[in-house]
């Protein structure tokens, strides 16, 4: 008798984006006169930049003759990309990087879903509330976790709660935990974490053999000069951190599919008997096995995002999604919101009034004013009265969006 993973039973009814996707499209089928807006799944509209294009254009171009076609790469990424990667986002801040730490794949949702897999079952882990479901639900598919409970938490998890109150950066917890979570620039809350922030979990991580895993996704976006863009800015990171970086948002592949993770090799973890091991050579072990590379024509592309233009080109989108950020943080805030992001991070979160359930002004939205956003209860027991929108989209639809939500 062929037997189910039951710990895939644990997970609750779907995924949060399907079921927007869900809502939203038997709203359109109702309603097909309706103009939807939509600032709800963090994806980009913005086409890909001409040095990207043209990359990709010269990279098939190689792949269409004899002495210039590539097959497999190697699974680990070119050479010529993750050098690239090191001399800009890492020496260029001070950080030393090896070219075997870096990891190219196809995506940062890939990795951190993943990375889970190489580290024991026994593990207690640690994730702010609210939180990108990924982190929680792939721990739950892998049998980490107790069952839900009243209120959408897992037994078996530690949520440290992000609040207005304590700038949706958590404190640290009052229990021993082992693997840590952590989105900064955040998603879904847009907020931003301090060096002096940062630097207090990477004491506790080296104070209690713990690792954390830094989703720095959205880090192009960050604006203040004083947030760090990287965890190992800040000293002794590399002995407990892991970081993934996406050219996603900051590129626009979203469909294009390509991101990287950094796995120093000074990291250790420990086996039952207390004996240290290095964690690059087990994660190499692993992506090597389950993973056979991103292609030549996307890293070639991924390249492009550091030359002149390309720096030049994607900064210009950036700045565009930023300023739709500001266009709808200062419009929600005449409205009479609380907000919250939006300033380095290309989420707004708002408080909703009157404590209406997210999921309730998600309908609300979506029927009166035709504009689609995400529930913050999609993310977590602490995000429940609370909504995220997102600032992919042109300025004219934004406008357009703040202007109906006005007449709420």
């Amino acid at each position: 008798m062929i037997k189910v993973n039951e710990n895939f039973l644990k997970l609750q009814a779907g995924y949060l984006f399907p079921e927007i996707g869900r809502r939203v499209r038997a709203f359109a089928q109702a309603n097909p006169a309706a103009s939807i807006i939509k600032l709800g799944i963090g994806d980009v509209t913005e086409p890909l930049c001409p040095a990207v294009i043209d990359a990709m254009h010269k990279a098939v171009d190689e792949m269409a003759a004899a002495k210039s076609f590539r097959g497999y790469g190697p699974e680990q990424g070119y050479e010529f990309l993750a050098k690239t990667i090191i001399d800009n986002d890492f020496a260029a801040r001070g950080v030393s990087i090896d070219i075997g730490e870096i990891f190219i794949s196809d995506g940062s949702k890939c990795d951190t879903g993943n990375i889970q897999e190489i580290f024991g079952l026994d593990n207690v882990i640690a994730v702010t509330d609210p939180v990108y479901p990924v982190y929680v639900d792939t721990n739950v598919m892998a049998g980490r976790t107790g069952s839900v409970k009243e209120g959408g938490r897992y037994e078996g998890i530690v949520y440290l709660p992000c609040t207005a109150e304590n700038n949706f950066v958590p404190e640290l917890p009052t229990e021993q935990v082992d693997i840590i979570y952590l989105c900064y620039p955040n998603n879904p809350t847009g907020a931003i974490a301090t060096k002096a922030e940062l630097k207090k979990w990477v004491d506790y991580a080296r104070a209690n053999k713990a690792i954390i895993f830094f989703d720095a996704a959205y880090e192009a976006y960050i604006k203040d000069s004083s947030i760090p863009h990287s965890i190992y800015e800040i000293e002794g990171a590399k002995d407990v951190a892991i970081e993934f970086r996406s050219f996603s948002k900051t590129a626009g592949f979203t469909g294009v599919r390509c991101a990287f993770t950094v796995v120093p090799k000074a990291l250790k973890a420990y086996k039952k008997d207390g004996t240290a091991v290095e964690v690059n050579p087990i994660w190499n072990r692993r992506h090597c096995t389950k993973f056979n590379g991103v292609s030549y024509v996307t890293q070639a592309a991924a390249a492009a995002v550091y030359s002149a233009d390309g720096k030049k080109q994607v900064k210009a989108i950036i700045d565009l999604y930023m300023n739709n950020a500001k266009v709808i943080r200062e419009s929600l805030a005449s409205f009479g919101y609380q907000v919250f992001g939006g300033e380095n991070a290309p989420y707004v979160w708002l408080k909703t009034k009157n404590n209406m359930p997210s999921w309730d002004f998600f309908d609300m939205l979506l029927k009166k004013a035709n504009v689609v956003g995400t529930p913050g209860a999609g993310f977590g027991a602490a995000g429940e009265g609370y909504f995220r929108l997102s600032a992919f989209n042109n300025l004219a639809s934004v406008k357009e969006a703040m202007q109906r939500i006005s007449k709420l």
